[in-house]
């Protein structure tokens, strides 16, 4: 079904060109856009038009023509104004009219398949024959982003993406739930990953931030055949969930950039809790004081360079060096030993993680 705004903004472009008042009404007589001012034509005019035989009639000084949705009676236009030409332009009106719907319903279908695709809710044969019926290449690359707006649909966002994409025949936009917006995007022979991070910025500047400052755009891999836009699909989900876990701080999150977090991400929480246990015994990260949590954290961000960490501490070598040792008696972990920090770090990682499911469990 077209919107009202459509309607009303076809018929005030004829009446623009030709200078002919028209009226668009649904077959239970209700109008729906119209040009006129006033005009005395009701309900019960067109309901009788509407059960009628005839595709075109002239009621009270105006003419009245039946739109079709394929053979099946979508509206009533009725067209008026004194003009010798209102037949032929009415005719020519309802025409538009029916190309309108037919383009509408088009669109309709290729967004319902791409949300199917997304969802691998199609067979192989399938895909192939819907995609050639609706005239969309099969072979061509693709990558598939996904921006997340928050709590429910933003109208407004989806329009800002929608104004990014325009006239680009081979992108579709669309939504498979309340809050978050999809994008498949159609990718040049030449196009790399370089150019997919700048696609987002691009639409992140467009769509602007939520009341707390933050959005996240993620995106997966590029494909190469429709077939395997569903998988793109997935990739971007993933990353937007492990962005959200471990990057909380970035913006834009790609599939290839998720590193150990996209494993530690598909480990089973009985799992985790065993692995934790066996690091930490009866202790958690959490037991942790404030400043042996800021010293672990910025010795990592320095590559376990104890002079540099100091520095950045404010500390004495000693200090930090005493600090480490007394973390060493706690977990039996050496973070000056490359062995022991990574295992520390996908430790730290693990709880975050568990962490993150249990907020989803509440």
């Amino acid at each position: 079904m077209i919107s009202n705004q459509i309607l009303q903004s076809t018929i005030d472009g004829l009446k623009g060109i030709c200078r002919i008042d028209f009226g668009v009404a649904d077959t239970e007589g209700k109008i729906l856009a119209t040009t006129y001012q006033d005009h005395e034509i009701g309900g019960k005019e067109i309901l009788n038009f509407a059960e009628s035989q005839a595709d075109s009639q002239v009621i009270r000084g105006y003419q009245f023509f039946k739109v079709y949705d394929e053979n099946r009676l979508e509206y009533i236009l009725i067209a008026g104004g004194g003009s010798e030409d209102v037949y032929m332009v009415g005719k020519m009106a309802a025409f538009q009219i029916q190309n309108l719907l037919v383009a509408y319903k088009e669109r309709f279908d290729k967004d319902n398949f791409i949300k199917n695709l997304l969802l691998d809710n199609l067979l192989l044969v399938d895909i192939y024959n819907r995609a050639k019926k609706l005239h969309i290449e099969v072979e061509v690359r693709r990558v598939v982003f996904i921006l997340e707006t928050g709590q429910g649909k933003d109208y407004n966002a989806l329009e800002s993406v929608k104004s990014v994409f325009q006239g680009r025949s081979g992108d579709f936009i669309t939504a498979v739930d309340e809050k978050s917006i999809i994008i498949v995007k159609e990718v040049g022979p030449e196009d790399g990953y370089e150019q997919m991070q700048k696609i987002a910025a691009g639409i992140l500047d467009a769509v602007g931030r939520n009341s707390d400052g933050k959005m996240h755009i993620a995106y997966g891999t590029i494909v190469k055949e429709l077939k395997e836009v569903s998988r793109s699909y997935k990739e971007a989900r993933m990353a937007l969930d492990v962005g959200k876990i471990f990057f909380d701080e970035k913006e834009i999150i790609a599939y290839s950039s998720l590193g150990i977090g996209r494993l530690i991400y598909q480990l089973p929480i009985p799992l985790c809790k065993m692995f934790i246990k066996e690091i930490f015994e009866n202790k958690s990260p959490d037991d942790f004081d404030e400043e042996t949590l800021t010293t672990i954290n910025k010795f990592f961000e320095n590559s376990l360079n104890v002079s540099e960490t100091s520095r950045q501490l404010y500390i004495h070598r000693n200090t930090l060096v005493y600090r480490l040792d007394k973390l060493q008696k706690s977990t039996g972990l050496d973070l000056r030993v490359f062995e022991d920090a990574i295992t520390f770090k996908i430790a730290l990682m693990v709880v975050r993680y568990m962490k993150y499911m249990e907020t989803l469990d509440y």
